[in-house]
C-alpha cells in the first residue's frame, strides 16, 4: 500500500526555483536545498522524454525539471513511504504528472524494473554507511547515509534503468567523484564533470557528473560554477549572477551537450 504523508503540523510549505515550485516537506526531516535544483538544471531533457529520479525524496528535483521542461514522463523512486506520499502530493500541487514508486534502489519494484528511461538523475546519500556523522532525525539520516548500496551501487543501478544512449546525471560530494567515474568506465562515455565551488579560490565541495550509456566520447572537465561572491561576511544574498540564474530563474546548467 502507498504510504501516507506526514501530518500538516509536521510540514512546512516552501517555494524554490524563484517561486516556480511549491514544496511541502518535513519540518524536521531531510529538506531540499540547492542540490536538487542544480541537479535538475543539469539534465538535458526535452519534451516527451522519460526521466527517472532515483531517491526522489519529496520530489524537489523532478518538479524543478518539470518547471523548466514541460511534457516529460516523470518517475521517481523513494524508499521512505511518507516522503513518497509527499512527492505525489507535491507533484499534484504543482500540476506535474509524476509516477512515484516506493522501494529500494537496491531492489526496485517490478513495475519500475520493466521500464527504461531517456534520463536518470540521482543525488545519492553523501555519507558512507559507517560514517560518524549522524542525524537524530531518522528520515534525514536515512536520506544522507548509504544503506545496502554505496555510491558506486547507486550509479550502477541508474545505468540499468537507462536505455542505450540515455543520459545519467549525478550530484555528489567531490571526494566521491573517483568512485563514480570508475563505475561509469566501460559502461558510459561522453563523461562530463563540473565542479561546484562555494566561492572563487575555494576547493569544490560538490560535483555534477554526467554521461551517456554506451557512448564513446571523451571525458571533459567543465569550467566550475562559482556559487557565491567574495567572502562570506554578512548574512545576505551573495549568489553569483550565474548561480542566481540557475537557482532562481530556472536557467539550464549546461553539463551534457545535445545536437
Amino acid at each position: 500500500m502507498p504510504g501516507e504523508a506526514l501530518p500538516k503540523d509536521d510540514l512546512t510549505e516552501d517555494f524554490i526555483l524563484g517561486g516556480r515550485v511549491r514544496l511541502a516537506q518535513p519540518r524536521q526531516g531531510y529538506r531540499a536545498a540547492t542540490d536538487p535544483v542544480l541537479l535538475a538544471a543539469s539534465v538535458p531533457a526535452r519534451p516527451g522524454e522519460s526521466v527517472l529520479d532515483l531517491g526522489c525524496g519529496v520530489g524537489a528535483a523532478s518538479l524543478c525539471l518539470a518547471a523548466r521542461v514541460p511534457g516529460l514522463d516523470l518517475h521517481g523512486l523513494e524508499i521512505q513511504p511518507d516522503y513518497a506520499a509527499l512527492a505525489r502530493d507535491n507533484a499534484a500541487a504543482n500540476g506535474a504528472p509524476m509516477t512515484v514508486h516506493e522501494g529500494d534502489v537496491a531492489g526496485p519494484p517490478e513495475a519500475l524494473r520493466s521500464l527504461s528511461f531517456d534520463h536518470v538523475m540521482l543525488n545519492p546519500p553523501y555519507h558512507a554507511r559507517d560514517a560518524a556523522i549522524a542525524s537524530p532525525v531518522a528520515g534525514r539520516d536515512m536520506a544522507n547515509r548509504e544503506g545496502d548500496l554505496d555510491v558506486a551501487g547507486w550509479v550502477a543501478a541508474a545505468l540499468r534503468r537507462l536505455r542505450p544512449g540515455g543520459w545519467i546525471t549525478i550530484i555528489q560530494r567531490a571526494e566521491r567523484a573517483p568512485e563514480i567515474l570508475a563505475t561509469l568506465l566501460g559502461r558510459a562515455g561522453d563523461v562530463r564533470l563540473l565542479p561546484l565551488q562555494p566561492r572563487a579560490g575555494r576547493d569544490a565541495k560538490r560535483v555534477l557528473i554526467g554521461a551517456r550509456k554506451g557512448a564513446r566520447g571523451p571525458f571533459r572537465l567543465r569550467a566550475p560554477l562559482i556559487l557565491h561572491e567574495g567572502l562570506h561576511e554578512r548574512d545576505e544574498d551573495d549568489a553569483t549572477d550565474a548561480a542566481r540564474a540557475i537557482l532562481r530563474d530556472a536557467a539550464p546548467l549546461v553539463l551534457h551537450d545535445r545536437a
